[in-house]
C-alpha cells in the first residue's frame, strides 16, 4: 500500500496553502474544504502528479460538507491507499471586542466554523473511514488560547477549548476500537497570517492584549505559514502521534 490521502479544510490560503503544497510535494492525493478553489493549488497538484479535488465549501453550514465526506469516503477506492488523514484547519474570529459587543450571528458563524464544523466533519470521517484497512489519523489545529483565557477573544478561546476536550472524549472512544483513529489537538504555535493583521489591527479599548500581537510583530517572533506548516506535518508524521490528545508543536 503506497498511496496516502489528507482531507484539509482551510487550503485556500496562510497555514492551510502551505501544507497543500507541501502535502502535494510529499505525494499525498488531497482533498480541500475551502471558501474558494486554488488555481495554484491546482497547479501545483498537476506539476507533482497528484490527485487533487476541490470542493468550495462555507463551513458555517458544514452539515452538507460532512454528509458530502461522508458518502465520498464509502465510495472511495481504498486499493493501495497505506493511510488516511483529516486535518480540521479552518478557523475565524468574530469582532474582536468583549462579548457583548459582538453581532450575534458573527458569534454564531464563528463557533460553527471553529467549533461545529471540526466535530461534524471529524465524525463523517471516522464512519467513512471504519472499514478501511488503512492507517487513520485526525489532527485538529488548535491554539494556545484554547488552554488560557483573553479578553475579547470569548468566542475563539471556548472554540478552541471545546476543539481540545472533543479530541480527548474521541481519543478514549477510538482506542477501543479496531484499528481506532489517532486524533491531536496541536497548537500550531504564533504564525504570521491573516489572523494576526485582524488582531494586531483591533481597537486597543476593546482589546487590552492588542500591544503583545503588535510586539511579536515587531521583534520578529511570528513563524512563517510555511515553516508553521513543515512543523505541524513533521508533528503528524511523527511515530507517538496522538499518544498525547493534546499536544503543542513547540513541545
Amino acid at each position: 500500500m503506497t498511496r496516502h490521502l489528507t482531507i484539509l479544510t482551510g487550503a485556500s490560503r496562510g497555514m492551510g496553502y502551505a501544507m497543500a503544497v507541501q502535502l502535494l510535494q510529499a505525494g499525498h492525493d488531497l482533498l480541500t474544504l475551502s471558501r474558494k478553489t486554488s488555481d495554484g493549488l491546482a497547479e501545483r497538484a498537476a506539476q507533482a502528479g497528484r490527485r487533487l479535488e476541490q470542493w468550495p465549501q462555507d463551513l458555517a453550514r458544514a452539515d452538507s460538507a460532512a454528509a458530502r465526506l461522508e458518502t465520498w469516503l464509502k465510495g472511495y477506492d481504498t486499493q493501495d491507499v497505506a493511510s488516511v488523514t483529516l486535518i480540521n484547519n479552518a478557523g475565524l474570529i468574530p469582532r474582536i471586542a468583549p462579548l457583548d459587543d459582538i453581532p450575534m450571528l458573527q458569534l454564531a458563524e464563528a463557533m460553527r466554523v471553529d467549533l461545529e464544523a471540526p466535530m461534524l466533519l471529524t465524525g463523517a470521517f471516522l464512519r467513512g473511514t471504519a472499514g478501511w484497512q488503512a492507517s487513520r489519523k485526525v489532527l485538529n489545529i488548535s491554539s494556545g488560547l484554547g488552554r488560557r483565557a483573553m479578553a475579547s477573544q470569548a468566542a475563539y478561546c471556548a472554540a478552541k477549548a471545546g476543539m481540545d476536550h472533543f479530541t480527548r472524549c474521541v481519543a478514549l472512544e477510538q482506542e477501543a476500537q479496531p484499528n481506532g483513529a489517532r486524533i491531536c489537538s496541536l497548537a500550531p504555535g504564533v504564525i504570521d497570517t491573516d489572523m494576526q493583521v485582524q488582531l494586531r489591527g483591533a481597537d486597543a479599548a476593546r482589546f487590552p492584549d492588542k500591544g503583545s500581537f503588535v510586539g511579536l510583530k515587531d521583534k520578529g517572533m511570528l513563524t512563517s505559514p510555511e515553516e508553521a506548516a513543515r512543523r505541524v506535518l513533521g508533528f503528524l508524521a511523527r511515530g507517538d502521534f496522538g499518544s498525547h490528545p493534546v499536544a503543542d508543536v513547540r513541545d
